[in-house]
């Protein structure tokens, strides 16, 4: 027998491509998403995209599955995210409206909604509709899209199983559209008859905006000839169209796939109108001579646009523009041909601005904006690497890296400020440094050792509040030129990056301390009660500087008897979590009375202090000796109790009113068995709460899950077991304090 033939690893790819161009077909959208799973816990990576241009594609290339995005929101908790227009995305996706203010229709799902999803869970896919869709998706389109999602899931389930799962790319796949029917001689004869028959002229661009077709007439009025314009960008081209004006309706028209029309003035003095048609393919425009005034147009609001104003001279460019490039070349540098390479367009260079601006009010924490930063510019500007150092005690410190090795990364933490390194003098001099080889960074620093093996270097200092704070480090894997404009744009961005990194390091050490002060308060370690086995767990919802008041607390009485405390303080600020200090404190004092009486006095205490917070509390006395619990809530969420035959319920507990409020308020206690085996459950209510569910269903599928997942393990496996529950079911919108109590008989 001859060997089995080995599958092929790009088959999974292949195949991918081949259903997101069929669905995309089939539900009749203009733009489809595929994201994967990324090795990186909490990310998706957009893996294959048709029907938009690379520019749009690669900002939106990582995805965390927090972020507020609609794939994000869509993967996270397994539903169909819709937005019907254009005002529905503003308002719920901020972010996304802003950076894409165009007129379509959007729908983010997960391939599989299934927990047993395999290499399909945590998978999404985004389509998009033309801005003349309706508000609605229709039937016919919800189920295209069910059924291209369990075709595409299924193709990453069966590739997993040959052993070839399909991962994302480092950079996102675009999918070519499919190319129409090829006309024979006498059909394309007669169609560039019919065009040249048209008044004006006639160009066609791909979805990237490169010219594709023009005709001499078209070249003629833009003053081109048409050898320079094939294949090129028009606003690279055509220096009076690089403006954002121009290149904005451009972007409109592919994302919108709406006709638009505007008019622009021409160096030489005259107006040229262009009428742009798009579809899945490129865009059509039609170029004609406009004499007349702006007027609002057949398609749309025409738009006089203005030509660019020429650059200033030399003399004349900012200080901070001042860069390696000025010194002599070496002789290994690019050569001239190179050196023309455009930079990139305003347009492209305030998209990216909006962007990461947009993305960077979402960074709360430093490490937050490492990342968005590396997601936007590393894709975005073509690097390979990046790193942020900030300057601390007069020695660099790395807040965080992209595409560079933690190795390489760790020798240059630490190092004094007062080196001679680009990095160093960066800070020291405010001014950006740009190298476009090996041989122009070891000119001008020979001693610098290049361990990265990239070819091109840019240093940008971070200032804010009119200091230099640290310093970006941008790599290429090759030499390249750095043109003036994408100068001015790497120093705004540093400039954006510099203000978020110094609120978000502000607010780590607000949030740590925060965090410091709420756990200090909380018990380090439970005591040893023989013949119960415990496990406490305490989950932060990890939203903003809010530290809450959920506390739990355990008390050894005497040798068969012990008390448990759980409770929540309501708000989430410092008095918060002093006001629950004050509790603990409270109930340990009159531990051992009656469940009733605890909480008579520290209801009565709260009272006295009126601290203007409520608190709920549950106490119970658990005596070991007679196997039987006695409990008595003060308004908290009722505890679960999971039989030794595996059954599990929720305990009944008659109703108290929250600490705090009326001082002459009683409480009734009620006993249950505690037989060996048993397991009392004490939670706060952010493990079973949730604004779209009603909470009785909740508490009622924890308790079922408990009666499931606890058996014989151990309750440090059962409390992890149920915490991985609460956060699968429901986000996280507030902390979790859980208390978990098992009978055992003496000697287990």
């Amino acid at each position: 027998m001859g060997d089995t033939p080995a599958r092929d690893p790009g088959a999974g790819h292949r195949r991918l491509g081949e259903a997101l161009l069929d669905l995309r077909a089939a539900a009749g959208a203009s733009i489809g998403m595929l994201y994967l799973p990324a090795p990186t816990q909490g990310m998706l990576h957009l893996a294959l995209t048709i029907g938009v241009a690379r520019e749009f594609a690669v900002p939106w290339s990582r995805v965390g599955l927090r972020d507020p995005i609609p794939v994000a929101d869509a993967v996270r908790e397994r539903r169909l995210v819709w937005l019907g227009g254009q005002e529905e995305t503003a308002s719920r996706y901020p972010r996304l409206g802003l950076v894409v203010p165009y007129r379509f229709s959007l729908a983010a799902t997960p391939l599989d909604t299934e927990p047993d999803a395999g290499a399909a869970a945590g998978a999404g896919l985004v389509m998009l509709w033309p801005g003349s869709h309706g508000h609605e998706l229709a039937e016919r389109e919800r189920e295209a899209l069910a059924a291209g999602c369990a075709r595409l899931a299924g193709i990453l389930r069966r590739a997993a199983d040959d052993g070839h799962p399909v991962r994302a790319a480092a950079h996102p796949v675009i999918l070519a559209p499919r190319p129409p029917p090829t006309p024979g001689p006498v059909e394309a004869a007669a169609a560039m008859a019919f065009i040249r028959r048209l008044p004006g002229g006639s160009c066609a661009l791909d979805l990237n905006g490169k010219i594709t077709f023009i005709t001499q007439e078209a070249a003629d009025l833009l003053g081109s000839p048409v050898r320079r314009l094939v294949g090129a960008l028009p606003w690279e081209a055509l220096p009076w169209m690089d403006t954002p004006a121009i290149e904005e309706h451009y972007r409109a028209a592919v994302m919108s796939r709406l006709p638009r029309s505007f008019t622009a003035v021409h160096p030489a003095g005259h107006r040229v109108r262009f009428d742009l048609h798009p579809d899945d393919s490129g865009i059509s425009v039609r170029i004609t001579a406009d004499d007349g005034p702006a007027a609002e147009g057949a398609l749309g609001p025409d738009v006089a646009v203005e030509p660019p104003p020429p650059p200033p001279p030399a003399h004349a460019r900012p200080a901070a523009a001042a860069d390696a490039a000025a010194r002599p070349p070496a002789a290994s540098e690019p050569g001239p041909e190179q050196r023309a390479a455009p930079g990139p367009s305003r347009a492209t260079a305030l998209y990216q601005l909006m962007h990461l601006a947009a993305s960077l009010t979402e960074a709360a924490h430093a490490q937050d904006v490492v990342d968005k930063a590396a997601d936007q510019l590393v894709p975005a500007l073509g690097a390979q690497a990046m790193a942020l150092l900030v300057e601390e005690e007069r020695r660099l410190r790395i807040v965080g890296h992209r595409g560079y090795t933690d190795e390489l990364m760790a020798r240059f933490d630490g190092l004094p400020v007062t080196g001679e390194s680009p990095t160093t003098e960066v800070i020291r001099t405010r001014t950006p440094l740009f190298f476009e080889s090996p041989a122009a960074l070891l000119a001008a620093y020979p001693g610098v050792d290049i361990e990265d093996r990239m070819g091109a270097w840019g240093f940008v200092p971070l200032i804010t509040s009119n200091r230099p704070v640290g310093c970006l480090v941008l790599a290429y894997s090759r030499p390249r030129p750095f043109a003036a404009g994408e100068k001015a744009v790497l120093i705004s961005l540093a400039g954006l990056i510099a203000q978020a990194l110094e609120r978000a390091r502000l607010y780590d050490s607000a949030y740590q301390l925060a965090r410091s002060l709420q756990t200090g308060l909380l018990p380090h370690d439970l005591p040893h009660v023989p013949r119960l086995e415990v496990a406490a767990r305490y989950l932060p919802a990890g939203h903003g500087l809010d530290i809450g008041g959920d506390f739990y607390d355990l008390i050894h009485i005497d040798g068969t008897t012990a008390a448990a405390a759980i409770g929540d303080v309501q708000g989430h600020n410092v008095g918060a979590a002093a006001l629950m200090g004050q509790v603990r404190t409270a109930v340990h004092a009159s531990a051992g009375a009656p469940p009733a009486e605890v909480l008579t006095r520290t209801n009565r205490l709260l009272t006295d202090l009126e601290p203007g917070l409520f608190t709920s509390c549950l106490y119970a006395h658990i005596d070991l000796g007679r196997h039987r619990a006695r409990l008595a809530t003060a308004g908290h969420p009722p505890p679960l109790l999971r039989r030794a035959d595996g059954t599990a319920e929720v305990v009944d507990l008659p109703p108290g009113l929250l600490l705090g409020i009326d001082p002459d308020a009683g409480y009734t206690a009620a006993e249950i068995p505690f037989e060996p085996g048993s397991l009392l459950a004490l939670y706060t209510d952010g493990l079973v709460e949730s604004p779209a569910l009603d909470i009785e269903e909740t508490i009622a599928g924890v308790a079922a899950h408990l009666a499931r997942a606890a058996g014989d393990r151990p309750l440090e496996a059962v409390a992890d077991d149920l915490l991985r529950h609460a956060r699968g079911r429901v986000p996280a919108t507030d902390d979790i304090a859980l208390l978990l109590l098992r009978s055992r008989l003496p000697g287990d």
